[in-house]
Protein backbone atom coordinates (compact mmCIF):
# COMPACT_ATOMS: atom_id res chain seq x y z
CA UNK A 1 0.00 0.00 0.00
CA UNK A 2 1.59 3.42 -1.03
CA UNK A 3 1.88 5.95 1.69
CA UNK A 4 -0.61 8.72 1.72
CA UNK A 5 0.48 12.31 0.81
CA UNK A 6 -2.05 15.10 2.18
CA UNK A 7 -2.65 17.61 -1.43
CA UNK A 8 -1.60 20.64 0.06
CA UNK A 9 -0.68 22.62 -2.53
CA UNK A 10 -4.19 22.03 -4.08
CA UNK A 11 -6.43 22.38 -0.83
CA UNK A 12 -4.25 25.96 0.03
CA UNK A 13 -5.52 26.68 -3.71
CA UNK A 14 -8.72 26.05 -3.52
CA UNK A 15 -9.09 27.41 0.41
CA UNK A 16 -7.36 30.95 -0.08
CA UNK A 17 -7.40 31.46 -4.67
CA UNK A 18 -10.29 30.15 -5.19
CA UNK A 19 -13.32 29.95 -2.52
CA UNK A 20 -12.09 33.12 -0.89
CA UNK A 21 -11.00 32.49 3.00
CA UNK A 22 -9.89 35.61 3.57
CA UNK A 23 -13.13 37.18 2.78
CA UNK A 24 -14.99 34.08 5.11
CA UNK A 25 -12.01 35.63 7.75
CA UNK A 26 -14.38 39.11 7.87
CA UNK A 27 -17.15 38.18 9.00
CA UNK A 28 -17.98 38.24 13.08
CA UNK A 29 -16.12 35.57 15.35
CA UNK A 30 -13.76 34.76 11.98
CA UNK A 31 -10.81 37.65 12.70
CA UNK A 32 -8.41 35.63 13.53
CA UNK A 33 -8.11 33.57 10.61
CA UNK A 34 -5.31 34.26 8.14
CA UNK A 35 -3.90 32.44 4.94
CA UNK A 36 -1.03 31.91 6.39
CA UNK A 37 -2.72 30.29 9.85
CA UNK A 38 -4.81 28.05 7.55
CA UNK A 39 -1.30 27.08 5.77
CA UNK A 40 0.45 26.50 8.90
CA UNK A 41 -2.80 24.26 9.87
CA UNK A 42 -2.57 21.95 7.15
CA UNK A 43 1.39 21.68 7.04
CA UNK A 44 0.76 20.13 10.39
CA UNK A 45 -1.93 18.30 9.97
CA UNK A 46 -0.86 16.76 6.49
CA UNK A 47 2.22 15.57 8.49
CA UNK A 48 0.23 14.31 11.32
CA UNK A 49 -2.50 12.48 9.16
CA UNK A 50 -0.05 11.14 6.49
CA UNK A 51 2.81 10.03 9.76
CA UNK A 52 0.27 9.20 12.34
CA UNK A 53 -2.97 8.05 10.96
CA UNK A 54 -2.46 6.55 7.57
CA UNK A 55 0.08 4.10 8.34
CA UNK A 56 -3.40 2.57 10.18
CA UNK A 57 -5.52 1.83 7.01
CA UNK A 58 -4.58 -1.38 5.83
CA UNK A 59 -3.97 -3.09 9.08
CA UNK A 60 -7.25 -1.97 11.06
CA UNK A 61 -8.76 -3.01 7.90
CA UNK A 62 -7.71 -6.62 8.07
CA UNK A 63 -7.85 -6.60 12.28
CA UNK A 64 -11.58 -5.30 11.85
CA UNK A 65 -13.80 -5.78 15.05
CA UNK A 66 -15.99 -7.74 17.67
CA UNK A 67 -18.29 -7.65 20.21
CA UNK A 68 -17.46 -9.36 23.70
CA UNK A 69 -19.23 -9.45 26.72
CA UNK A 70 -21.60 -6.79 25.49
CA UNK A 71 -18.40 -4.20 24.80
CA UNK A 72 -17.06 -3.99 21.29
CA UNK A 73 -13.42 -5.01 20.84
CA UNK A 74 -11.87 -2.02 18.24
CA UNK A 75 -8.74 -3.46 16.15
CA UNK A 76 -5.87 -3.16 17.97
CA UNK A 77 -3.99 -1.52 15.24
CA UNK A 78 -6.03 1.66 16.31
CA UNK A 79 -5.00 1.44 20.06
CA UNK A 80 -4.48 4.99 21.50
CA UNK A 81 -4.72 6.64 18.28
CA UNK A 82 -8.58 8.58 18.78
CA UNK A 83 -6.29 9.96 22.32
CA UNK A 84 -3.83 11.37 20.26
CA UNK A 85 -5.94 12.74 17.80
CA UNK A 86 -7.96 14.31 20.73
CA UNK A 87 -4.89 15.54 22.44
CA UNK A 88 -3.40 17.10 19.06
CA UNK A 89 -6.48 19.78 19.03
CA UNK A 90 -7.41 18.42 15.75
CA UNK A 91 -11.79 17.55 16.57
CA UNK A 92 -11.97 21.49 18.38
CA UNK A 93 -10.91 23.17 15.00
CA UNK A 94 -14.06 23.84 13.59
CA UNK A 95 -15.72 23.68 17.36
CA UNK A 96 -17.51 26.92 18.82
CA UNK A 97 -15.28 28.74 21.07
CA UNK A 98 -18.36 29.27 23.54
CA UNK A 99 -17.62 25.86 24.08
CA UNK A 100 -13.91 25.51 24.09
CA UNK A 101 -14.08 25.19 20.27
CA UNK A 102 -11.06 26.62 18.14
CA UNK A 103 -13.33 28.43 16.05
CA UNK A 104 -11.96 28.02 12.93
CA UNK A 105 -14.07 28.73 9.63
CA UNK A 106 -15.32 25.45 8.06
CA UNK A 107 -14.08 25.90 4.66
CA UNK A 108 -10.68 26.01 7.09
CA UNK A 109 -11.63 22.57 8.59
CA UNK A 110 -13.00 20.55 5.50
CA UNK A 111 -9.24 19.86 4.09
CA UNK A 112 -8.39 18.69 7.26
CA UNK A 113 -11.35 16.28 7.89
CA UNK A 114 -10.39 15.26 4.11
CA UNK A 115 -7.23 14.79 5.16
CA UNK A 116 -8.40 12.64 7.89
CA UNK A 117 -11.00 10.45 6.03
CA UNK A 118 -7.88 9.77 3.53
CA UNK A 119 -5.55 8.50 6.00
CA UNK A 120 -8.16 5.94 7.42
CA UNK A 121 -11.45 6.22 6.60
CA UNK A 122 -12.79 3.59 8.77
CA UNK A 123 -11.05 5.83 11.76
CA UNK A 124 -12.63 8.94 10.46
CA UNK A 125 -16.19 7.78 11.24
CA UNK A 126 -15.77 8.34 14.66
CA UNK A 127 -15.22 12.23 14.91
CA UNK A 128 -17.35 12.39 12.41
CA UNK A 129 -20.89 11.21 13.30
CA UNK A 130 -20.21 13.73 16.32
CA UNK A 131 -20.05 16.50 14.16
CA UNK A 132 -23.81 15.33 13.57
CA UNK A 133 -24.99 15.30 16.86
CA UNK A 134 -22.75 18.72 17.67
CA UNK A 135 -24.91 20.08 15.00
CA UNK A 136 -28.31 19.09 16.63
CA UNK A 137 -27.59 20.10 20.05
CA UNK A 138 -26.17 23.22 18.92
CA UNK A 139 -29.43 24.09 17.38
CA UNK A 140 -31.89 22.36 19.42
CA UNK A 141 -31.44 21.18 22.02
CA UNK A 142 -31.81 23.52 25.95
CA UNK A 143 -29.11 26.01 27.36
CA UNK A 144 -28.36 23.59 30.16
CA UNK A 145 -28.10 20.29 27.76
CA UNK A 146 -25.66 22.61 25.27
CA UNK A 147 -23.53 23.16 28.84
CA UNK A 148 -23.26 19.33 30.10
CA UNK A 149 -22.09 18.17 26.63
CA UNK A 150 -21.26 20.49 23.91
CA UNK A 151 -17.34 21.20 25.28
CA UNK A 152 -17.02 17.46 25.82
CA UNK A 153 -18.28 16.67 22.23
CA UNK A 154 -16.53 19.44 20.90
CA UNK A 155 -13.20 18.52 22.37
CA UNK A 156 -13.55 14.87 20.93
CA UNK A 157 -13.54 14.02 24.67
CA UNK A 158 -16.65 12.44 24.31
CA UNK A 159 -17.84 11.29 20.70
CA UNK A 160 -21.90 10.73 19.56
CA UNK A 161 -23.70 8.65 17.65
CA UNK A 162 -26.96 8.85 15.25
CA UNK A 163 -29.54 6.15 16.31
CA UNK A 164 -32.28 6.34 13.40
CA UNK A 165 -32.64 2.87 11.44
CA UNK A 166 -34.26 -0.10 12.91
CA UNK A 167 -34.56 -3.17 10.76
CA UNK A 168 -38.21 -2.52 9.69
CA UNK A 169 -37.43 1.12 9.31
CA UNK A 170 -34.48 2.25 6.91
CA UNK A 171 -35.38 4.99 5.15
CA UNK A 172 -38.89 5.15 5.85
CA UNK A 173 -38.65 6.20 9.60
CA UNK A 174 -42.66 6.59 9.45
CA UNK A 175 -42.00 2.50 10.67
CA UNK A 176 -39.65 3.24 13.97
CA UNK A 177 -40.70 1.88 16.75
CA UNK A 178 -38.45 2.37 19.31
CA UNK A 179 -40.71 3.98 22.78
CA UNK A 180 -39.71 6.54 25.12
CA UNK A 181 -42.09 6.42 28.05
CA UNK A 182 -41.64 9.31 30.51
CA UNK A 183 -40.50 9.14 33.94
CA UNK A 184 -40.04 12.49 35.94
CA UNK A 185 -37.65 15.04 34.50
CA UNK A 186 -36.67 12.17 31.95
CA UNK A 187 -37.98 9.49 29.62
CA UNK A 188 -36.94 5.58 29.65
CA UNK A 189 -35.74 4.52 26.14
CA UNK A 190 -36.27 0.59 24.76
CA UNK A 191 -36.20 -0.64 21.91
CA UNK A 192 -33.31 -1.53 18.68
CA UNK A 193 -31.05 0.50 16.30
CA UNK A 194 -29.36 -1.14 13.70
CA UNK A 195 -26.22 -0.14 11.57
CA UNK A 196 -24.55 2.22 14.18
CA UNK A 197 -21.43 3.36 13.31
CA UNK A 198 -18.91 3.39 16.24
CA UNK A 199 -22.23 2.56 18.49
CA UNK A 200 -19.55 1.29 21.00
CA UNK A 201 -16.08 1.63 22.13
CA UNK A 202 -13.62 2.03 25.05
CA UNK A 203 -11.70 4.90 23.46
CA UNK A 204 -13.83 7.70 25.35
CA UNK A 205 -15.26 8.34 28.59
CA UNK A 206 -18.76 8.83 27.46
CA UNK A 207 -20.80 8.54 24.24
CA UNK A 208 -23.80 10.66 23.52
CA UNK A 209 -25.93 8.50 21.68
CA UNK A 210 -29.17 10.70 19.49
CA UNK A 211 -31.98 8.41 19.43
CA UNK A 212 -35.41 8.95 17.73
CA UNK A 213 -38.56 7.30 19.24
CA UNK A 214 -41.97 7.27 19.61
CA UNK A 215 -43.99 8.62 23.00
CA UNK A 216 -46.66 6.57 24.26
CA UNK A 217 -49.09 9.30 22.98
CA UNK A 218 -47.15 10.16 19.50
CA UNK A 219 -49.52 10.09 16.01
CA UNK A 220 -48.51 7.64 13.59
CA UNK A 221 -46.09 8.39 11.02
CA UNK A 222 -43.28 11.04 10.69
CA UNK A 223 -45.21 13.39 13.08
CA UNK A 224 -44.87 11.55 15.65
CA UNK A 225 -40.90 11.00 16.22
CA UNK A 226 -38.90 12.18 19.01
CA UNK A 227 -35.31 13.19 19.19
CA UNK A 228 -33.72 12.30 22.95
CA UNK A 229 -29.99 12.36 24.08
CA UNK A 230 -29.20 8.93 25.53
CA UNK A 231 -25.62 9.12 26.97
CA UNK A 232 -23.89 5.77 27.62
CA UNK A 233 -23.08 6.81 31.15
CA UNK A 234 -25.50 8.92 33.38
CA UNK A 235 -23.93 12.30 33.99
CA UNK A 236 -24.26 12.77 38.15
CA UNK A 237 -24.23 16.38 40.17
CA UNK A 238 -21.13 17.50 38.67
CA UNK A 239 -21.47 16.81 34.83
CA UNK A 240 -19.32 13.59 35.26
CA UNK A 241 -19.96 10.25 33.50
CA UNK A 242 -21.74 8.36 36.39
CA UNK A 243 -23.77 5.15 36.75
CA UNK A 244 -23.77 3.20 32.96
CA UNK A 245 -27.25 3.41 31.00
CA UNK A 246 -29.10 0.44 30.00
CA UNK A 247 -27.93 0.82 26.14
CA UNK A 248 -25.17 -1.98 25.02
CA UNK A 249 -24.28 -3.39 21.44
CA UNK A 250 -25.60 -6.57 20.46
CA UNK A 251 -23.54 -7.83 17.37
CA UNK A 252 -21.48 -5.59 15.04
CA UNK A 253 -21.97 -6.28 11.06
CA UNK A 254 -19.60 -8.22 8.60
CA UNK A 255 -19.38 -5.67 6.11
CA UNK A 256 -17.69 -5.56 2.66
CA UNK A 257 -15.68 -2.69 3.58
CA UNK A 258 -14.61 0.50 6.86
CA UNK A 259 -14.18 -3.12 8.65
CA UNK A 260 -12.28 -1.56 11.42
CA UNK A 261 -15.26 0.68 11.77
CA UNK A 262 -18.05 -1.01 14.26
CA UNK A 263 -21.27 -0.92 12.65
CA UNK A 264 -23.32 -1.73 15.40
CA UNK A 265 -26.71 -3.46 16.61
CA UNK A 266 -27.78 -1.64 19.88
CA UNK A 267 -30.51 -2.42 22.33
CA UNK A 268 -32.18 0.45 24.31
CA UNK A 269 -34.03 -0.98 27.34
CA UNK A 270 -33.57 -4.21 28.29
CA UNK A 271 -33.26 -4.19 32.04
CA UNK A 272 -34.29 -1.32 33.75
CA UNK A 273 -35.09 1.39 30.27
CA UNK A 274 -31.96 3.47 28.92
CA UNK A 275 -32.59 6.99 30.54
CA UNK A 276 -33.08 9.66 27.66
CA UNK A 277 -33.83 13.14 27.91
CA UNK A 278 -35.58 15.30 25.31
CA UNK A 279 -34.36 17.27 22.75
CA UNK A 280 -37.02 20.31 22.25
CA UNK A 281 -40.17 19.51 21.70
CA UNK A 282 -42.03 16.00 21.46
CA UNK A 283 -42.77 14.55 17.86
CA UNK A 284 -40.19 17.40 16.22
CA UNK A 285 -37.29 14.88 16.17
CA UNK A 286 -37.62 14.61 12.17
CA UNK A 287 -36.81 18.17 11.65
CA UNK A 288 -34.36 18.21 14.09
CA UNK A 289 -32.54 14.85 12.69
CA UNK A 290 -32.03 16.21 9.30
CA UNK A 291 -29.96 18.70 11.02
CA UNK A 292 -27.47 16.27 11.50
CA UNK A 293 -28.76 14.41 8.30
CA UNK A 294 -27.34 17.83 6.20
CA UNK A 295 -24.26 17.96 7.76
CA UNK A 296 -23.19 14.45 7.69
CA UNK A 297 -24.28 14.55 4.41
CA UNK A 298 -21.68 16.98 3.28
CA UNK A 299 -19.27 15.01 5.02
CA UNK A 300 -20.24 11.38 3.40
CA UNK A 301 -19.52 13.45 0.46
CA UNK A 302 -16.06 14.83 1.39
CA UNK A 303 -15.77 11.10 1.91
CA UNK A 304 -15.69 10.15 -1.52
CA UNK A 305 -13.14 13.06 -2.16
CA UNK A 306 -10.87 11.33 0.51
CA UNK A 307 -10.99 7.83 -0.52
CA UNK A 308 -10.54 8.97 -4.19
CA UNK A 309 -7.43 10.87 -3.46
CA UNK A 310 -6.12 8.14 -2.00
CA UNK A 311 -6.76 5.54 -4.87
CA UNK A 312 -5.61 7.79 -7.12
CA UNK A 313 -2.00 8.60 -5.36
CA UNK A 314 -2.17 4.68 -5.34
CA UNK A 315 -2.86 4.31 -8.80
CA UNK A 316 0.17 6.78 -9.96
CA UNK A 317 2.85 5.19 -7.52
CA UNK A 318 2.64 1.99 -8.93
CA UNK A 319 1.76 3.40 -12.94
CA UNK A 320 5.12 5.35 -12.24
CA UNK A 321 7.08 2.04 -11.31
CA UNK A 322 5.32 -0.94 -13.20
CA UNK A 323 7.16 -1.85 -16.34
CA UNK A 324 5.35 -3.35 -18.92
CA UNK A 325 6.06 -3.12 -22.55
CA UNK A 326 6.96 -0.22 -25.10
CA UNK A 327 5.19 3.46 -25.86
CA UNK A 328 5.95 5.17 -29.13
CA UNK A 329 9.17 7.42 -29.10
CA UNK A 330 10.95 5.30 -26.33
CA UNK A 331 13.51 2.56 -27.25
CA UNK A 332 13.31 0.57 -23.39
CA UNK A 333 10.67 -0.98 -22.17
CA UNK A 334 8.49 1.90 -19.99
CA UNK A 335 7.09 2.38 -16.89
CA UNK A 336 3.00 1.94 -17.88
CA UNK A 337 2.61 6.02 -16.67
CA UNK A 338 4.05 6.15 -20.65
CA UNK A 339 1.19 4.20 -21.90
CA UNK A 340 -1.87 6.64 -23.39
CA UNK A 341 -4.67 4.18 -22.04
CA UNK A 342 -3.26 4.77 -18.52
CA UNK A 343 -3.08 8.64 -18.46
CA UNK A 344 -6.61 8.72 -20.17
CA UNK A 345 -7.18 6.27 -16.98
CA UNK A 346 -5.28 8.61 -14.68
CA UNK A 347 -6.81 11.85 -15.82
CA UNK A 348 -10.03 10.41 -15.29
CA UNK A 349 -9.15 9.84 -11.63
CA UNK A 350 -7.19 13.56 -10.73
CA UNK A 351 -9.66 15.17 -12.57
CA UNK A 352 -12.62 13.77 -11.33
CA UNK A 353 -11.52 14.07 -7.91
CA UNK A 354 -10.43 17.80 -8.09
CA UNK A 355 -13.81 18.48 -9.42
CA UNK A 356 -15.61 16.77 -6.27
CA UNK A 357 -13.57 18.55 -3.86
CA UNK A 358 -13.78 21.96 -5.28
CA UNK A 359 -17.59 21.37 -5.28
CA UNK A 360 -17.42 19.91 -1.87
CA UNK A 361 -15.36 22.57 -0.29
CA UNK A 362 -18.10 25.39 -1.65
CA UNK A 363 -20.32 24.08 -0.03
CA UNK A 364 -18.94 24.45 3.75
CA UNK A 365 -17.77 27.62 2.41
CA UNK A 366 -21.33 28.71 2.31
CA UNK A 367 -21.96 27.10 5.35
CA UNK A 368 -19.31 29.73 7.06
CA UNK A 369 -21.51 32.66 5.75
CA UNK A 370 -24.89 30.49 6.78
CA UNK A 371 -23.32 30.49 10.47
CA UNK A 372 -21.75 33.77 10.99
CA UNK A 373 -22.90 36.64 8.60
CA UNK A 374 -24.86 39.44 10.73
CA UNK A 375 -27.27 39.47 8.17
CA UNK A 376 -30.45 37.88 8.22
CA UNK A 377 -31.33 38.12 4.40
CA UNK A 378 -27.89 37.11 3.94
CA UNK A 379 -27.90 33.64 5.94
CA UNK A 380 -31.24 32.85 4.32
CA UNK A 381 -29.34 33.49 0.92
CA UNK A 382 -26.60 31.21 1.88
CA UNK A 383 -28.97 28.56 3.26
CA UNK A 384 -30.86 27.98 0.50
CA UNK A 385 -27.27 27.64 -1.37
CA UNK A 386 -26.34 24.95 1.21
CA UNK A 387 -29.74 23.38 1.10
CA UNK A 388 -29.67 23.05 -2.72
CA UNK A 389 -25.79 21.99 -3.09
CA UNK A 390 -26.39 19.25 -0.02
CA UNK A 391 -27.91 16.60 -2.02
CA UNK A 392 -25.16 17.48 -5.03
CA UNK A 393 -22.50 17.29 -2.86
CA UNK A 394 -23.42 13.77 -1.62
CA UNK A 395 -24.39 11.88 -4.42
CA UNK A 396 -21.46 13.31 -7.03
CA UNK A 397 -18.82 13.02 -4.41
CA UNK A 398 -19.55 9.52 -3.50
CA UNK A 399 -20.00 8.29 -7.26
CA UNK A 400 -16.76 10.03 -8.31
CA UNK A 401 -15.14 8.13 -5.20
CA UNK A 402 -16.55 4.62 -6.27
CA UNK A 403 -15.68 5.50 -10.10
CA UNK A 404 -12.50 6.51 -8.74
CA UNK A 405 -11.41 3.80 -7.06
CA UNK A 406 -12.60 1.19 -9.64
CA UNK A 407 -10.31 3.17 -12.28
CA UNK A 408 -7.43 2.34 -9.39
CA UNK A 409 -7.77 -1.08 -9.49
CA UNK A 410 -7.97 -1.29 -13.33
CA UNK A 411 -4.68 0.71 -12.87
CA UNK A 412 -3.38 -2.09 -11.03
CA UNK A 413 -4.31 -4.59 -13.79
CA UNK A 414 -4.11 -8.22 -11.75
CA UNK A 415 -2.21 -6.53 -8.75
CA UNK A 416 -5.55 -4.50 -8.06
CA UNK A 417 -7.17 -7.54 -7.41
CA UNK A 418 -5.12 -8.61 -4.77
CA UNK A 419 -5.37 -7.47 -1.49
CA UNK A 420 -1.69 -6.79 -0.60
CA UNK A 421 -1.24 -3.61 -2.70
CA UNK A 422 -4.36 -1.62 -0.95
CA UNK A 423 -6.21 -0.95 -4.56
CA UNK A 424 -8.63 -3.45 -3.36
CA UNK A 425 -9.31 -1.55 -0.32
CA UNK A 426 -9.95 1.55 -1.44
CA UNK A 427 -13.22 -0.07 -3.36
CA UNK A 428 -14.06 -1.96 -0.54
CA UNK A 429 -14.41 0.84 1.36
CA UNK A 430 -16.15 3.63 -0.97
CA UNK A 431 -19.09 1.57 -1.69
CA UNK A 432 -20.97 2.50 1.03
CA UNK A 433 -20.41 6.08 0.55
CA UNK A 434 -23.59 6.24 -2.10
CA UNK A 435 -25.63 4.05 0.22
CA UNK A 436 -25.61 5.85 4.08
CA UNK A 437 -27.09 8.98 5.16
CA UNK A 438 -29.22 8.64 2.35
CA UNK A 439 -28.86 6.57 -0.72
CA UNK A 440 -28.36 8.70 -3.68
CA UNK A 441 -31.14 7.55 -5.25
CA UNK A 442 -32.89 9.23 -2.17
CA UNK A 443 -30.73 12.47 -3.05
CA UNK A 444 -32.15 12.72 -6.15
CA UNK A 445 -35.55 12.77 -4.75
CA UNK A 446 -34.99 15.14 -2.17
CA UNK A 447 -33.29 17.56 -5.22
CA UNK A 448 -36.38 17.68 -6.78
CA UNK A 449 -39.17 17.51 -4.08
CA UNK A 450 -37.66 19.82 -1.60
CA UNK A 451 -34.73 21.57 -3.54
CA UNK A 452 -36.86 22.46 -6.42
CA UNK A 453 -40.25 21.93 -6.70
CA UNK A 454 -40.64 23.39 -3.10
CA UNK A 455 -39.31 26.95 -4.02
CA UNK A 456 -39.96 26.41 -7.66
CA UNK A 457 -36.23 26.60 -8.98
CA UNK A 458 -35.35 29.88 -6.69
CA UNK A 459 -31.91 28.15 -5.51
CA UNK A 460 -31.29 26.65 -8.11
CA UNK A 461 -31.84 30.30 -10.13
CA UNK A 462 -29.52 32.21 -8.11
CA UNK A 463 -26.53 29.38 -8.23
CA UNK A 464 -26.49 29.51 -11.93
CA UNK A 465 -26.84 32.87 -11.94
CA UNK A 466 -23.36 32.56 -9.70
CA UNK A 467 -21.51 30.39 -11.91
CA UNK A 468 -22.49 32.58 -15.24
CA UNK A 469 -20.96 35.52 -13.44
CA UNK A 470 -17.62 33.32 -12.52
CA UNK A 471 -17.60 31.98 -16.37
CA UNK A 472 -17.77 35.14 -18.04
CA UNK A 473 -14.76 35.99 -15.82
CA UNK A 474 -13.18 33.33 -17.05
CA UNK A 475 -13.67 34.12 -20.55
CA UNK A 476 -12.38 37.53 -19.36
CA UNK A 477 -8.97 35.87 -18.80
CA UNK A 478 -9.00 33.96 -21.90
CA UNK A 479 -10.56 30.29 -21.37
CA UNK A 480 -13.59 30.76 -23.12
CA UNK A 481 -13.04 27.45 -24.47
CA UNK A 482 -13.79 26.12 -21.25
CA UNK A 483 -16.45 28.69 -19.76
CA UNK A 484 -18.71 28.21 -23.19
CA UNK A 485 -19.20 24.35 -23.01
CA UNK A 486 -20.50 24.71 -19.21
CA UNK A 487 -22.48 27.14 -20.05
CA UNK A 488 -24.11 24.91 -22.50
CA UNK A 489 -24.55 22.31 -19.77
CA UNK A 490 -26.31 25.31 -18.12
CA UNK A 491 -28.72 25.80 -20.61
CA UNK A 492 -29.88 21.51 -20.91
CA UNK A 493 -30.19 21.98 -16.79
CA UNK A 494 -32.80 24.87 -17.11
CA UNK A 495 -34.39 23.49 -19.88
CA UNK A 496 -34.79 20.12 -17.60
CA UNK A 497 -35.79 21.57 -14.81
CA UNK A 498 -38.62 23.67 -16.81
CA UNK A 499 -39.66 19.86 -18.52
CA UNK A 500 -39.49 18.39 -15.02
CA UNK A 501 -42.14 20.84 -13.48
CA UNK A 502 -44.01 20.57 -16.73
CA UNK A 503 -44.13 16.56 -16.11
CA UNK A 504 -44.15 16.12 -12.72
CA UNK A 505 -48.20 17.89 -12.13
CA UNK A 506 -49.65 15.25 -14.22
CA UNK A 507 -47.68 11.98 -13.75
CA UNK A 508 -46.98 10.34 -10.78
CA UNK A 509 -43.84 8.49 -11.69
CA UNK A 510 -42.06 11.08 -13.86
CA UNK A 511 -40.24 13.04 -10.85
CA UNK A 512 -38.96 9.55 -9.26
CA UNK A 513 -37.80 7.88 -12.83
CA UNK A 514 -35.79 11.09 -13.88
CA UNK A 515 -34.48 12.48 -10.77
CA UNK A 516 -31.20 10.71 -10.98
CA UNK A 517 -30.48 11.64 -14.17
CA UNK A 518 -31.27 15.36 -12.93
CA UNK A 519 -29.16 15.21 -10.37
CA UNK A 520 -26.40 13.99 -12.13
CA UNK A 521 -26.94 16.63 -14.92
CA UNK A 522 -26.95 19.79 -12.32
CA UNK A 523 -24.00 18.61 -10.60
CA UNK A 524 -21.64 17.52 -13.05
CA UNK A 525 -22.67 21.01 -14.51
CA UNK A 526 -21.99 22.70 -11.24
CA UNK A 527 -18.93 21.31 -10.40
CA UNK A 528 -17.55 21.80 -14.11
CA UNK A 529 -18.20 25.69 -13.36
CA UNK A 530 -16.29 25.59 -9.91
CA UNK A 531 -13.59 23.89 -12.27
CA UNK A 532 -13.32 26.23 -14.54
CA UNK A 533 -13.46 29.05 -11.78
CA UNK A 534 -9.98 27.35 -10.20
CA UNK A 535 -8.64 27.55 -14.30
CA UNK A 536 -9.53 31.05 -13.95
CA UNK A 537 -7.82 31.71 -10.77
CA UNK A 538 -4.91 29.64 -11.94
CA UNK A 539 -4.30 31.52 -15.18
CA UNK A 540 -4.32 34.63 -13.12
CA UNK A 541 -1.77 33.62 -10.94
CA UNK A 542 0.25 32.25 -14.16
CA UNK A 543 -0.35 36.21 -15.36
CA UNK A 544 1.33 37.65 -12.96
CA UNK A 545 4.49 35.03 -13.01
CA UNK A 546 3.58 33.24 -10.24
CA UNK A 547 6.45 30.99 -9.16
CA UNK A 548 4.25 28.01 -9.44
CA UNK A 549 4.24 27.21 -12.91
CA UNK A 550 3.98 23.73 -12.74
CA UNK A 551 1.25 23.64 -10.47
CA UNK A 552 -0.83 25.99 -12.29
CA UNK A 553 -0.32 24.96 -15.73
CA UNK A 554 -1.31 21.36 -14.95
CA UNK A 555 -4.65 22.72 -12.93
CA UNK A 556 -5.13 24.09 -16.57
CA UNK A 557 -4.42 20.61 -18.40
CA UNK A 558 -6.86 19.22 -15.69
CA UNK A 559 -9.77 21.24 -16.07
CA UNK A 560 -9.54 21.31 -19.76
CA UNK A 561 -9.58 17.69 -19.82
CA UNK A 562 -13.08 17.73 -17.31
CA UNK A 563 -14.30 19.69 -19.72
CA UNK A 564 -13.45 17.77 -22.93
CA UNK A 565 -13.97 14.35 -21.45
CA UNK A 566 -15.90 14.17 -18.15
CA UNK A 567 -18.93 17.41 -18.70
CA UNK A 568 -20.02 15.64 -22.25
CA UNK A 569 -22.25 13.11 -19.92
CA UNK A 570 -24.28 15.80 -18.93
CA UNK A 571 -25.51 15.34 -22.68
CA UNK A 572 -26.26 11.81 -22.06
CA UNK A 573 -28.19 12.53 -18.62
CA UNK A 574 -30.54 15.30 -20.66
CA UNK A 575 -31.39 12.79 -23.58
CA UNK A 576 -32.13 9.87 -21.16
CA UNK A 577 -34.23 12.35 -19.07
CA UNK A 578 -35.98 13.68 -21.71
CA UNK A 579 -37.37 10.39 -22.63
CA UNK A 580 -39.32 10.06 -19.11
CA UNK A 581 -40.30 7.31 -17.26
CA UNK A 582 -42.24 4.91 -20.09
CA UNK A 583 -39.90 2.56 -20.67
CA UNK A 584 -38.41 2.46 -17.21
CA UNK A 585 -41.87 1.54 -16.09
CA UNK A 586 -42.82 -0.40 -19.05
CA UNK A 587 -42.06 -3.92 -17.69
CA UNK A 588 -44.81 -5.44 -15.52
CA UNK A 589 -44.11 -6.41 -11.81
CA UNK A 590 -44.23 -9.95 -12.58
CA UNK A 591 -42.14 -10.03 -15.42
CA UNK A 592 -38.69 -9.21 -13.40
Amino acid sequence: MTDYTAPLDEMNFLVNDVLGIAKIATLPGYEECSSELVEAIYGEAGRYFSEVIAPTNQSADGEGCRVEDAAVVSAQSLDGLYQGFVAAGWPALSGDPQFDGQGMPHLAGVAVEEMCQSANLSFSLLPLLTKGVITAIERFASDEQKAAYLPQLISGEWTGTMNLTESQAGTDLAAVRAKAVPVDDHYLISGQKIFITWGDHSYTDNIVHLVLARTPDAPEGVKGISLFIVPKFILDADGQPGQRNDVYPVSVEHKMGIHASPTCVLSFGDNDGAVGYLIGNENEGLSYMFAMMNHARLAVGLQGVAIAERAYQQAVSYARDRVQGNAPGQAERVTIIHHADVRRMLMMMKSQTEAARVLSYSAFAHWDYLSHSPDAETRAYHQRRVDFLTPLVKALATEVGNEVAYIGVQVHGGMGFIEETGAAQYMRDARILPIYEGTNGIQALDLIGRKLLRDQGVAASELFADLKRDLQSAEEVGLAHLAEPVLNSFGQCEEAIAFVFEQARSDAHFAGAVAFDLLLLISNSVAAALMVKSASAAQQKLNANSDQTLFYTTKLATVQFYIEHVLPRTEAYFRSLKFGHASTMAVAVEAF
